[in-house]
């Protein structure tokens, strides 16, 4: 991974060297340890271990006394749960069909914004979920329970008509509806359920990459003065991430609890 202190060289220092800008390998990592078995571990690995070993830790010492009044930190975690549970499950799905998925759908939430959070937290500094196999992950959960959902809710032909759209109304034109409802609940909707989030974090931590190594590269002669400007773009772009961190752990969860919600409900 290029990190800016790794770089050796500086605008206009005599040495030839380029911009050495961020690329795929700004997002791959040696194992810590396994490597010559082939089931290695390495940092992002160690991130969402580390990232869901907080979230339990936090959610048990919150509520392992529950007070009638709450503490501070119960407060916190009550708001936090309070606000999945209100804010977009009883929202998407309403409180007697949502009720049973609210504990699922606040771990899901604090998780996605937790491995978000990492590209920010000091020496971590990279979001787990800007690697696409943790948010496919996630994705293939939820779209395994949507579909299970979906079957034991209306049966098996039931469920087909649910997934394709059925609608006896719309005459001729009813195969071709069913055929393009068919690709985008089935394939096209967990694939752009793990992108959407994939590719924001990836994208985001790029941007944070590409300031914080042109402010140490440019920082030299007539370059300190764009070294500043870099440097502020730094500031303005991690508080943007703190910002879309928490927004797409946000979408995340509401898009699975939409899909949840076609699968419970009578009529496509």
């Amino acid at each position: 991974m290029t990190l800016a202190f790794e770089i050796n060289c500086h605008f206009e220092d005599g040495t030839g060297c380029g911009f050495p800008g961020p690329t795929l390998y700004s997002f791959l990592f040696k194992p810590i340890f396994g490597e010559d078995s082939g089931l290695y571990f390495n940092k992002t690995m160690l991130l969402a271990l580390l990232g869901s070993i907080i979230i339990v830790g936090f959610f048990w010492a919150a509520f392992r006394k529950p007070k009638v009044v709450p503490g501070k930190l119960q407060m916190i975690a009550e708001a936090g749960y309070d606000f999945v549970r209100r804010g977009i499950v009883y929202e998407t799905l309403g409180k007697k069909e949502g009720e049973k998925y609210v504990p699922f759908m606040v771990a899901t939430f604090f998780f996605v914004w937790m491995m978000n959070l990492w590209s920010i937290i000091p020496l971590a500094q990279f979001p787990v979920t800007a690697v696409i196999a943790y948010p496919a992950g996630l994705a293939l959960v939820i779209y395994v329970m949507w579909m299970s959902v979906t079957f034991k809710r209306h049966g098996f032909v039931g469920g087909l008509k649910n997934v394709t759209g059925y609608d006896k109304s719309l005459g001729g034109i009813l195969p071709l509806v069913m055929v393009i409802e068919f690709f985008s609940n089935v394939l096209v909707r967990p694939f752009t359920h793990a992108v959407r989030l994939f590719a924001n974090m990836f994208a985001g931590h790029t941007l944070l990459l590409l300031f914080t190594i042109a402010s140490w590269y440019l920082l030299n002669g007539i370059g300190i003065a764009y070294a500043g400007v870099s440097f502020i773009m730094v500031i303005v772009m991690t508080a943007f991430e703190l910002f879309i961190q928490a927004v797409q752990a946000y979408v995340f969860v509401l898009l699975a609890c939409s899909f949840l919600q076609g699968a419970v409900a009578e009529h496509h």
